[in-house]
């Protein structure tokens, strides 16, 4: 109650706009309610409302005039504050959007000799191409010729024999599978090339592979099939083609088209473990547990490498559904739990993951 009492005070009184006049214990307040109760004001108060402005109070106060031409006088020393005050707001605003189109010119200025600065400029370009492969902190040894290979591979030049085989052994944690998918892109696109210009089918052989780990097997099962469109090829290099060409089918998941290729590869090269480790993978992901598996011993009987096929297994594993993938794990573990004790782990924390959600569920 007491707000809308000082507030028909301050209006009474033309001060409305002013905002001591409506607030308890200010000093314009304090001056007005001595006023209204027809109270002497001093001096000092008197002083304070000349400065104020208030000039028809004063005479107000001082009795030296009537209350209609006080009205009068005060009515028009409100509307002349009313507008100076909004003369000085729309100047304030003028100089604050001044001061903040100064400020953003300054920035941008100051963004814009960053940009310039050779120094700073090849900071940027070296975060922006780590970032690209994916490549995270560099040894200080390594990092010039890191970054140097870096920069060639994003210019598109193919990478030399002994700068590859530094990033895969010396410099392995730069090896990343960004930077693998942009090289693999870059051999399969020179061998390629090489394939069309000289009409060398191994060419072709090779970029299928390279087109398949860069993540385009569309693409190497079109260069494939062009290739094996051609006549008087040996059976060594039509093996190789259909193996190549099964394994591009088995990447789009068209694994019965895969497996007639593997089939085909291993008749015309019976001694070729290649075909035999297509068709392991690709049988096994038929859900043919022990077919596979026969396929991929008789593979490392004829030379491939152990590693090789535990690798493949692996990335294969990754991709089955888990209850397909511990169908899989039991099978090659109970036929040879010596050969395949690196899948107990598998199981074995597959089983603990299993544990800890019933006793989650007793809970």
């Amino acid at each position: 109650m007491t707000r809308y009492l000082h507030a028909d005070l301050a209006e009474r009184y033309f001060l409305e706009d002013l905002p001591g006049a409506t607030q308890l214990g200010a000093r314009l307040n304090g001056i007005l309610l001595k006023i209204d109760a027809g109270e002497q004001v001093t001096a000092l108060q008197r002083q304070f409302l000349a400065k104020s402005g208030l000039h028809a109070l004063i005479t107000l106060a001082d009795g030296k005039t009537t209350l209609g031409e006080f009205r009068a006088a005060a009515e028009q020393e409100q509307a002349a504050r009313i507008e100076e005050a909004a003369v000085k707001a729309l100047k304030d605003a003028a100089e604050f959007s001044e001061r903040a189109e100064a400020k953003a010119a300054a920035v941008k200025a100051t963004f814009a000799a960053m940009a310039n600065d050779p120094t700073l400029r090849r900071k940027r370009e070296a975060k922006e191409l780590r970032q690209r492969f994916g490549v995270g902190y560099i040894e200080s040894e390594d990092y010039p010729r890191a970054m140097a290979l870096l920069r060639q591979v994003a210019n598109g030049q193919r990478l030399k024999v002994g700068d590859l085989a530094w990033l895969k052994t010396e410099a392995e944690y730069c090896w990343t599978d960004e930077l693998q998918k942009a090289w693999h892109r870059l051999e399969a696109q020179a061998l390629t090339e090489a394939w069309e210009r000289t009409g060398d089918a191994w060419n072709a052989v090779n970029a299928s592979g390279h087109w398949r780990k860069a993540g385009e097997a569309e693409r190497a099962l079109s260069l494939t099939g062009k290739a094996m469109e051609r006549t008087s090829l040996s059976p060594k290099l039509q093996s190789a083609l259909s193996t190549t060409c099964g394994g591009a089918m088995r990447d789009l998941r068209r694994l019965e088209e895969a497996e007639a290729l593997g089939r085909q590869a291993h008749s015309l090269t019976p001694a070729d473990y290649r075909p035999c480790t297509l068709l392991g993978a690709v049988l096994l992901e038929r859900g043919d547990v022990a077919g596979g598996h026969d396929w991929y011993a008789k593979a490392e009987q004829m030379g491939a490498s152990r590693k090789a096929i535990d690798q493949d297994l692996r990335s294969l594993l990754v991709r089955l559904p888990s209850q397909e993938r511990q169908r899989i794990c039991d099978y090659l573990i109970a036929e040879d739990p010596e050969r395949f004790a690196w899948l107990l782990g598998r199981r074995e924390s597959r089983e603990r993951g299993q544990g800890q959600v019933t006793k989650a569920r007793l809970a």
